[in-house]
């Protein structure tokens, strides 16, 4: 593949949270002609966090300050940061060896692509969850979890996720209390075991959130029980929702990528997907963690494989 012109790049990664920013430094300092796109703001999912705590070098930082420094990073070695909603991306030419990657407005061309378009917690969808996000609204313990010290939590969702970051909250409230829809939890018996033996822990079983309250802050939450219909009034000082996580995933729906059960992208320790010059990283791959330490790394793999790869199509 020839790289003659404006839209012709050597990577094209998709998403600017820090998975992409950080494979956009790794690339364009590598003097690939790289260019990143995003949808929305660069950043990903710590732009709606308050402060970061566990970004090594940073004892607190703010998740729009943090993001801005990886841009600003990012830019400095000459990757591009540019506006664009990706819409699909396909293979052509000999091999596959060409990569297209459409958005709404223009076509790029590639030698490799990376994803790091990251994926989104399922949320609720109740009055107050978005007015309150990031104010005791949140879809990370290991992230927020240590901002509420002595407070009473409710953690909404009844999977290993939910009973896990719920176990792990023990370590910060006064009292955590995990309201789920059904009468008996998803989760691993022995996660379900582990919870139940602490102390703290509380189930509001048959149970749905239908509203969180607060004026500048949460204050509480309005559960309904599915079985009874009666309405109550719980005073807690936040809730983490944990009822599933869609990754961003589907526009490699078309290259032979394989995905798992969950739409997380499948790769190897290089990030690679099985279809040569196609990556993964961050939280859209699948993995055990979903921290920015965890993006990061994944993010300089697939970058310095995605060089590795460039480079082999020269030699032929």
């Amino acid at each position: 593949m020839t790289v003659d012109g404006g839209r012709d790049y050597d990577v094209v990664i998709v998403g600017a949270g820090p998975a992409g920013l950080c494979a956009g430094l790794y690339a364009a300092r590598a003097r690939l002609k790289t260019i990143v796109l995003e949808k929305g703001v660069p950043g990903g999912q710590i732009v709606n966090t308050h402060l970061v705590e566990d970004y090594p070098g940073f004892l607190s930082v703010e998740g729009g300050e943090l993001a801005r420094l990886m841009q600003e990073h990012a830019e400095h070695f000459g990757a591009e940061v540019v506006m664009a909603e990706v819409s699909a991306v396909r293979s052509e030419g000999p091999n596959g060896v060409v990569k297209v990657v459409e958005t709404t407005d223009t076509t790029y061309r590639a030698k490799a692509v990376i994803l790091t378009a990251g994926g989104s917690p399922i949320k609720l969808g109740v009055p107050g969850e978005e007015r309150l996000n990031a104010r005791g609204v949140s879809y990370c313990a290991v992230c927020d979890g240590p901002f509420f010290g002595g407070r009473v939590l409710v953690v909404v969702g009844g999977g290993d996720a939910a009973v896990e970051e719920a176990t792990y909250l023990t370590k910060y409230a006064s009292r955590v209390i995990l309201v789920h829809r059904r009468d008996q939890l998803r989760a691993q018996k022995i996660l379900q075991d582990r919870f139940f033996a602490n102390p703290k822990a509380e189930v509001r079983w048959n149970s749905v959130v239908e509203e969180i309250v607060g004026e500048r802050s949460v204050s509480g939450v309005r559960i309904r029980n599915v079985v009874s219909g009666e309405t109550s009034h719980l005073d807690v000082g936040g809730v983490f929702v944990f009822i599933g996580f869609r990754p961003n995933g589907d526009i490699l729906a078309d290259t032979g990528v394989t995905m798992d059960h969950g739409g997380h992208v499948i790769t190897n320790a290089l990030m690679e997907t099985g279809v040569a010059g196609i990556y993964a990283a961050g939280d859209v791959r699948a993995q055990l963690a979903r921290q920015v330490t965890t993006a990061v790394g994944d993010a300089t793999t697939a970058a310095i494989a995605a060089e590795k790869y460039i480079e082999s199509l020269g030699a032929h």
